[in-house]
């Protein structure tokens, strides 16, 4: 789905409002009925994570952890039972998830565990039943399962839909036909920074030739697409040509201004795709239609 600036500014306005939470992902579809759900929820994590690194180096003052850790302490002392963290978090307007990262990492800091604390870390905030206090333990859970844009869940719902995108990409290629070198057999050729598909015989998009196709499971709004376009797509056009970037959950159209220079925006797989194939048989039927007239004209001189 493709969105105008405007209507997009219009969206991230809104979403300056909420919570990463489902209720205010239902609050978001119920203001824009007309948008997808999947391109809203996808702007929405985007926008929250934005406002999640303005206010990084706020929460993660040490006075800021100090004065988080000894009110959970007091507050979970009073009430085991009620969701401290999760409230702390909401209040502060902070992330669940990033919340319960800080309170956990200053909770093993107290119990020494060395300077090998990120791999505990991690494998604790994956599986909460990992840490040893049961109280914390709940407390960090509640987190992680009510924040819809941060934490280890979510991070692997988005890398499942991104390969899942990745699968139904290969599916269309391979349904048309289109003989392709992908990301693994690109390594092993030697490229160290690779789009995910290569085509070994170039296509024509919307009268533009392509090289390659990159997958997007996001929405590619213009923070994010600048950042694609330095870290990966000129990178990519440097090597290997032109090429075309399917951003799965649309995009700002105004983005889509690089077309003469070599790189394409879709928001789904081209229905238009023109192979060298199609180009000879075009051709040949031209070649067949023109040889059936100057027969016919032969014909009607004699």
């Amino acid at each position: 789905m493709k969105l105008s600036k405007v209507q997009y500014d219009e969206i991230a306005l809104f979403i300056t409002t909420l919570r990463p939470t489902r209720q205010s992902l239902k609050r978001l579809n119920e203001r824009f009925p007309h948008q997808s759900q999947s391109t809203l929820l996808s702007i929405f994590s985007q926008e929250y994570q934005k406002l999640m690194k303005k206010t990084h180096i706020r929460h993660h003052a040490p006075e800021a952890i100090e004065s988080y850790y000894n009110r959970y302490l007091n507050d979970v002392k009073e009430n085991p039972g009620a969701p401290v963290l999760l409230d702390m978090a909401n209040e502060v307007d902070f992330s669940p998830a990033l919340m319960a990262r800080l309170i956990l990492e200053r909770f093993l800091q107290d119990r020494e565990e060395g300077p090998n604390t990120r791999p505990v870390l991690i494998s604790m905030l994956r599986d909460t039943s990992l840490i040893p206090d049961p109280v914390l333990a709940d407390q960090v859970h509640q987190c992680i399962i009510n924040d819809y844009c941060n934490g280890p869940m979510v991070d692997c719902i988005k890398h499942s839909i991104g390969y899942e995108h990745e699968v139904l990409l290969r599916q269309k290629l391979t349904e048309r036909d289109l003989p392709f070198l992908d990301e693994r057999q690109l390594r092993l050729k030697g490229y160290d920074k690779t789009p995910d598909f290569i085509l070994e015989v170039p296509v024509a998009v919307d009268g533009h030739v392509i090289h390659w196709i990159e997958s997007k499971a996001s929405f590619g709004d213009e923070s994010s697409h600048q950042m694609n376009l330095q870290d990966q797509f000129w990178s990519y056009w440097n090597r290997f040509g032109p090429g075309l970037v399917i951003y799965w959950y649309g995009f700002i159209e105004e983005l889509d201004c690089n077309r003469e220079r070599g790189i394409l925006l879709k928001d789904e797989f081209p229905s238009d795709i023109v192979t060298l194939r199609g180009c000879m048989s075009q051709e040949d039927e031209q070649g067949h239609n023109t040889l059936e007239r100057n027969n016919d004209k032969s014909q009607e001189t004699v």
